[in-house]
């Protein structure tokens, strides 16, 4: 009966150790059409946008597609993005350009 126990105790923590490392990659076209997306959208919604650096996309603990980088050198900022790889949200830090004034009530097209 103890070894019955243990053998499911180690089964069970080999599937959880394994199902919490899983790491999604992304392909290379969704990754190239994920950043299109995000790029698009940062110049055609924000003021002097002279660059734009990207990181990789990753998925959120909460299931999101999210890709963080910065522009200008100094505005951080990360976006979410939904499955259609239209944009759901963006959280802006200190540096960031001014949303244009066009699209302050409503977003622009990307």
């Amino acid at each position: 009966m103890k070894y019955k126990n243990f053998l499911i105790f180690i089964i069970m923590t080999i599937i959880l150790l394994v199902g919490c490392n899983v790491d999604p990659d992304f392909d290379d076209e969704t990754t190239s059409k994920l950043k299109n997306v995000t790029e698009s959208y940062i110049e055609n919604n924000f003021e002097a946008v002279e660059s734009i650096e990207l990181d990789e996309p990753y998925i959120s603990p909460m299931g999101g597609t999210k890709i963080d980088g910065t522009v200008n050198g100094q505005g951080g900022f990360s976006i979410s993005l939904n499955d259609d790889l239209t944009v759901a949200a963006i959280s802006t830090k200190e540096g960031f350009p001014d949303t244009k004034e066009k699209c302050k009530d409503q977003i622009c097209d990307y």
